[in-house]
């Protein structure tokens, strides 16, 4: 089975590189995304989501990533993020801190120094930050 080479970079540097993968799921904005060597070019609006890789049947990877962009191309993919994490990096207890102070703030609604839509992301990265953890 040919291979895909799979980069995933964020401001800091490369976060995770792979270059015998056989699948990659990545969360796009349209819905998740498989992808295998020789797709087609596509650039991908990414969600705060898992990119998942797989590099034999038996062996994955999971990382964490916020929002983004992926470039496809047939021997590559490069996800631009702001933030990601392999599952194995995660630090739980920080991600359940951050988790409860989402919550903590979301829950103040009547307050007009709260940025919603800044504590919903905060949420949803918490979140998706525990749920890939779950695969260490």
């Amino acid at each position: 089975m040919k291979k895909i080479a799979l980069d995933i970079v964020t401001p800091n540097g490369s976060v995770y590189s792979e270059h015998e993968a056989e699948l990659v799921v990545l969360q796009t904005e349209s819905g998740e995304m498989g992808v295998m060597a020789g797709h087609i070019p596509t650039v991908a609006p990414l969600k705060i989501g898992a990119v998942r890789v797989t590099r034999s049947n038996t062996d994955k990877d999971y990382v964490a990533v916020t929002e983004g962009f992926a470039e496809i191309r047939p021997e590559k993919i490069t996800v631009l993020v702001q933030a990601a994490e392999k599952a194995d990096a995660i630090d739980i207890e920080r991600a359940k801190a951050s988790l409860m102070r989402a919550e903590e703030r979301l829950k103040e609604d009547k307050l007009e120094h709260v940025d919603f839509h800044r504590a919903e992301r905060a949420l949803h990265r918490a979140m998706n930050r525990l749920e890939v953890a779950k695969y260490r």
